[in-house]
C-alpha cells in the first residue's frame, strides 16, 4: 500500500491587486513577486508558520501585514489558515498606510 502524502499549500486571492500595484509603483513589481511565490508555495497553518517565511510580519487583528520591498510598501492581508487561504486587501506605500492605519 502506498502512502498518499498531501502537500496543501495556500491560495492567494487575488494576484490582480498586486499587478494594479505595481503598474502605478513599477519597482515594487519585484518584491511583490517574490511574496507571491513564497506565499504561495506555503504551507502556513498558524502565524507561527507564517513567521517562519516572514519573521518582520504582523498580526493586526484581523490584518497581516508585510513590509515589502525593504520598507518601502506594505502588503495587508487576511490569512485563513483553516482554509490556507491569504485575501490580499491592500497594497500601499509607506506613507499611503501611514495615513491609512491613522
Amino acid at each position: 500500500m502506498f502512502a498518499i502524502c498531501e502537500h496543501v499549500v495556500v491560495h492567494v486571492i487575488t494576484k490582480r491587486r498586486l499587478r494594479e500595484f505595481w503598474v502605478k509603483h513599477p519597482a515594487a513589481e519585484s518584491p511583490l513577486t517574490a511574496w507571491f511565490k513564497i506565499t504561495s508555495n506555503a504551507e502556513w497553518t498558524n502565524l507561527a508558520d507564517l513567521h517562519r517565511d516572514f519573521p518582520s510580519a504582523d498580526y493586526v487583528a484581523p490584518w497581516t501585514v508585510f513590509d515589502i520591498g525593504g520598507n518601502k510598501y506594505r502588503l495587508i492581508v487576511k490569512v485563513e489558515y483553516r482554509f490556507r487561504k491569504v485575501f490580499i486587501a491592500y497594497v500601499f506605500t509607506h506613507a499611503e498606510y501611514d495615513r491609512w492605519k491613522a
